[in-house]
């Protein structure tokens, strides 16, 4: 039926109030009703298959969670192998760095009862590894056995926290691999490096001591010779006799001609003998008679004579001092005449003789005597004393005219060369002390360094024996779930323009995950947050035992450190040693582990969390290499080439799935104490515990059971057939 609108003449405010969706002008046909009416229930429909297929997909959201519990479980694991492998490796580096501790010690002198202690701590915490170690991969073998259970089981749970009205979550969960190789790992040589250092320390003992008492004795030797150098007056004692004072007074030397030191420490026998030199160098260019007498004249001829022999003869003297070494010349002037004698004073032609008109032979001081008009020739006071000649009246000149002159310095504490021999007997007792303890302590050294080798390769080993583990799930994790609820097609959405009274029944999923490592430093927290709370419960016992469990708190507390944690924790426990002492083996034996240390270059430990992520199952089951993954892939691919072809896939994945589980879910709890860290003798005992998610301790076997048998009853439902297993 056609409509026409009739047209005429309206007023124009009529016009205006047909408004934009009135119009009186045009046509309208059945046709054009009849598109309107399809288009609308194509709307709609579409609309209605979209909500269906929503509906229909939730499962796959659910089934993805499922994945994500189940390898969250793998992944909690991971993060416990890598707490014990830290716990193991520390314990191994701690033993180790003890018995390092304890060989130094035992090269220092009088440190055998420190390094015993450290050798004792370090025979501990080499135990403690070895029983952690072993009770650590027992446990953890137990639990990876358990994981497909766990896994399947938090699946199950994660599923069924899905439910409501309408949905009615069951799903199954299958590791890949579902077996695992078994967790272990090697002993140590901790345990032989502690006795290997143990076996050497008395001998390492005895020569450091040997060394220590021939250093003491050097050491007294020096402070003796500081003082009759210049001790004296630095000490303030009065009146200060020494090498210093004599030397300021009798030769007015000052300043760098005659420093003071006012500590041995900064002294050395070098500068006595720079002193006596300079002393006696000053002291003949001085010397002259105090007054105009024959005797003082002789006197001062006889005083200048000795200071040019000494002069001379300390100029030959020397001192060569290292660290390791000394070598000392500190020549002697006689103190009396029979020493006189020994020397080329007594043989030099330095005195004028002649006769006297009496048939009798005269020997003169000096050429200036005022007697020795009748000397012509020049002789020695050997000849003079060998031919008898007779004593000049004037200056009595003999051979004690000169031995008095070294007596009178020699002899009492004003004189120079009463300190300045002092100086020198210590400066040979000293080095005869230094050239004893030498042999000492070159076997100290030669001993320890065989040991301090063996050490070395027993910390380059440790880094080898890890607790490292491939367990179930390493691979990934597929889950199955189904939803065996029903609701209404039409439900939330009825509309005259969709059909109404379809139902939607059950619904299955496929998912998987994966681990993959998080660099974000979450894992290294974890693991830093445990380890903490293990060297906090360590506690301190006192005694040099702290310098080891310091040691093991630095490493567990750097643990993913790795080289500097080690370094900076066998650092902390030098510090706790006497290493300053005479002997310098401490020193030396310090830096030695020292050096030790630092070139192993340790790796630091992967500390990175693991993360479940969902992948393509394809590749999971690829990754498996077991039948079922070979199974899972053919299955995925047939039914890519032929989508409405069944297919018995749940099947075979819920009788792996079921297998694993049952053969785990024995003997669970809601929590495993995976081992126990004790180290007899500091009183330790530190449980590494794994809790449970509570669906695991609320659940038994039976639930694996149930859930598998109503999946498969799914399956049968579906396929028409019902696989008995």
């Amino acid at each position: 039926m056609n409509m026409h609108a009739v047209q005429g003449d309206e007023p124009a405010c009529r016009e205006g109030r047909r408004g934009v969706f009135r119009d009186d002008e045009g046509l309208t046909t059945a046709g054009m009703a009849l598109a309107l009416l399809l288009t609308l229930a194509l709307v709609f429909s579409a609309a209605q298959a979209w909500r269906i297929q929503s509906a229909a997909s939730e499962v796959q959201n659910v089934a993805d969670a499922a994945a994500l519990a189940a390898q969250n479980e793998v992944a909690e694991f991971m993060i416990v192998v890598r707490v014990c492998d830290a716990v193991a490796l520390t314990l191994s580096l701690t033993s180790l760095a003890a018995s390092g501790l304890g060989l130094v010690a035992c090269c220092i002198p009088g440190g055998a009862g420190v390094g015993q202690t450290l050798l004792s701590a370090a025979r501990s915490v080499s135990e403690a590894r070895a029983t952690f170690a072993s009770r650590a991969t027992a446990a953890l073998n137990r639990l990876q056995q358990a994981l497909p259970f766990v896994a399947a089981v938090n699946a199950a749970a994660v599923a069924r926290a899905n439910n409501g009205t309408a949905n009615r979550y069951l799903a199954v969960a299958l590791l890949s691999p579902l077996t695992a190789p078994s967790i272990a790992v090697d002993d140590d040589d901790s345990e032989s490096v502690e006795e290997a250092v143990s076996g050497g320390a008395d001998e390492l003992q005895e020569d450091a001591n040997e060394a220590k008492r021939a250093l003491e004795e050097a050491d007294e030797a020096k402070k003796t010779a500081f003082y009759h150098d210049c001790g004296a007056a630095a000490s303030g004692a009065s009146p200060g006799y020494c090498l210093y004072e004599r030397a300021a007074v009798k030769a007015g030397l000052s300043g760098t001609a005659n420093p003071l030191c006012h500590s041995v420490d900064t002294w050395s026998f070098s500068m006595a003998m720079a002193r006596a030199k300079r002393y006696y160098a000053a002291r003949l260019q001085q010397e002259a008679p105090e007054n105009d007498s024959v005797e003082e004249a002789v006197r001062s001829v006889m005083r200048k004579k000795m200071f040019a022999y000494a002069a001379a003869l300390v100029n030959t003297g020397y001192v060569h001092e290292t660290d390791s070494s000394f070598d000392a010349y500190f020549p002697l002037m006689p103190k009396n005449t029979d020493e006189m004698r020994a020397t080329s004073l007594y043989t030099d032609n330095a005195y004028p003789y002649g006769d006297n008109g009496e048939e009798q032979t005269i020997m003169h001081a000096w050429a200036g005597c005022p007697n020795a008009g009748d000397a012509t020739a020049w002789g020695s006071i050997q000849l003079m004393e060998s031919e008898g000649f007779v004593t000049c009246p004037t200056c009595d000149f003999t051979a004690a005219s000169l031995g008095k002159v070294f007596s009178a310095s020699s002899t009492i504490d004003n004189g120079f060369e009463y300190h300045y021999r002092i100086v020198a007997d210590q400066a040979a007792k000293y080095q005869q002390a230094k050239n004893a303890a030498a042999p000492a302590i070159d076997a100290v050294k030669d001993g320890s360094e065989g040991l301090f080798d063996a050490l070395r390769e027993a910390l380059e080993g440790a880094g080898a024996q890890r607790i490292e583990a491939t367990p179930p799930g390493s691979k990934g994790v597929v889950a199955l779930v189904a939803n065996v609820g029903s609701q209404a097609a039409d439900a939330g959405f009825s509309s005259l323009f969709a059909a109404s009274g379809g139902t939607l029944r059950t619904r299955a999923a496929l998912s998987a995950a994966t681990l993959v490592e998080d660099p974000g430093g979450e894992g290294e927290s974890v693991i830093a947050s445990f380890l903490d709370n293990v060297a906090a419960d360590a506690g301190l016992v006192g005694g040099a035992a702290d310098a080891v469990l310091g040691c093991w708190s630095a490493l567990l507390q750097g643990y993913s450190q790795g080289h500097s944690a080690l370094v900076g924790a066998v650092r902390d426990g030098l510090n706790g040693l006497p290493l300053m002492e005479s002997t310098g083996l401490g020193t030396w034996a310090a830096d030695k582990l020292s050096a030790l240390i630092e070139s192993l270059g340790l790796a630091p430990a992967n500390v990175d969390a693991l993360r479940p992520v969902v992948v393509n199952t394809a590749h999971v089951a690829s990754a498996d290499g077991s039948a079922i993954g070979a199974r899972l892939v053919d299955i995925k691919r047939q039914a890519v080439a032929f989508p409405l072809q069944s297919l018995d896939l749940f099947s075979s994945l819920i009788t792996g799935s079921e297998s694993a589980a049952l053969q785990g879910a024995a003997g669970l709890s809601s929590g495993i104490e995976i081992a126990r860290i004790e180290i007899s003798g500091l009183g330790i005992s530190i449980p590494i515990t794994i809790a449970l998610p509570p669906c695991v301790s609320e659940a038994a076997s039976d639930l694996v059971v149930s859930l598998a048998d109503q999946v498969r009853g799914i399956y049968g439902s579906i396929a028409g057939v019902r696989v008995w297993e």
